[in-house]
Order: C-alpha cells, then structure tokens, then sequence
C-alpha cells in the first residue's frame, strides 16, 4: 500500500505494556480535564467523538467560536493537564522535529462513532508533524489527498498502531469511517482512544 509522501504507518509500534500504561496516564488525565461532546461550528450539530486535552494548549470548537486552541478546558475552565512522558518519549523518537508537542488531542470513539473527512490545520506551526496513536479497538482510517475531492484509501489501525503526518503529507483530508467492535481487550468497556500530539505555535 503506497501511502501519500510524508505519512507514514507504523503497525504495531507499541507493545501491549506500553498500551496498558497509556491507558492509564489518560484515566488519570480524564479524571482532571473531563471527556465532553465538542460541537460543530455555526450548526452546533454534536460530533459523534468525545474529547479533552493535555498539554500547554488544547483543541476545541464550539458553534459561536469554531475551531481553536486554547490553554483551558470550555467546560472546566481549568488548564490542561500535562503531556505524560511517555508521549513526549514518542514524540522524540518518531517525529523528527526540534520543538515538542504543545497539544495532545484525546478522542474517545464509541463503536459507532466516525470522524468524517478533514484536514488538521488550526495550527500556526505546518512545518510539525501530526503524530496519531491507536488504543483499543481497531478502526478504517481513510485518507486522501490536499484537495477533498482526491482520491482516498482506506487501511485498518489496530491498537498500538502509529501514523505520522508530516511533510507533504501534513495537510492531506484523513477520517475515521468505522470502529470495528471487539477487536481489542485494551479497553475494558471497548471503544478507541486515538491521541494526536500537535505542534501549535512556531
């Protein structure tokens, strides 16, 4: 499978331990910035995801503001809580870039959620790469070109599965078309957690 240039899928990349100690530094991340349901600009239609942030800035959208980054929880209004180590660890390793992550995205998929095609681009700094992990059960990642019209192709993230968009790659549309129930015992009530580390400001 020819991915466009600039991505890269890492299948596998971390061991069940490591999965397993994830997990629990986002229960803990959960616990002080809460999951909630972000809606879509202007319509206020809720996304089918939920989601909460660490690190110095977070991502949300509202329907009067639209998409953002911002130091504080919209629900909590208190500040993220930090990037655990582990991820920064992972940042290092894989991305290639100088600058950590400001940002790291939590969604929680349920298993009929979907994440329809977009482009991850709020960020001031596109030179950085958008590092993406998969927890839990499996999905159909889709991606596709610059132009939301390309043509796209579809491959299954499993649990512990990375993917890295960067270089020419950094601002192709990508989606989530489908979880695929019980396909991992990661998550002891099922779902996927997919953790996306961004660098915001150049």
């Amino acid at each position: 499978m020819l991915l466009p240039n600039g991505i890269r899928h890492l299948p596998g990349y971390l061991d069940r331990p490591a999965q397993e100690a994830l997990v629990d530094a986002i229960r803990g991340i959960v616990a002080e910035a809460p999951l909630y349901t972000p809606v879509m600009p202007g319509t206020g239609k809720e996304m089918s995801v939920r989601m909460t942030n660490c690190g110095s800035l977070g991502w949300v959208t509202d329907k009067e503001r639209g998409y953002r980054y911002q130091p504080t929880h919209p629900v909590t209004g208190r500040p993220w809580p930090a990037i655990p180590s582990p991820l920064l660890d992972l940042w290092r390793g894989i991305a290639g870039y100088e600058k950590p992550p400001e940002a790291c995205l939590v969604n929680f998929y349920s298993d009929d959620a979907r994440m329809g095609l977009h482009q991850d681009r709020d960020e001031q700094d596109l030179k950085a790469p958008v590092l993406s992990v998969s927890l839990g059960n499996t999905c159909l990642f889709r991606v596709g070109g610059l132009n939301r019209n390309d043509r796209t192709l579809s491959f299954k993230l499993a649990s512990g599965d990375i993917v890295v968009l960067g270089g020419e790659g950094r601002l192709c549309y990508h989606g989530v078309d489908r979880i695929y129930p019980a396909t991992s015992t990661l998550l002891k009530n099922g779902g996927r957690i997919n953790l996306t580390l961004r660098r915001v400001q150049p």
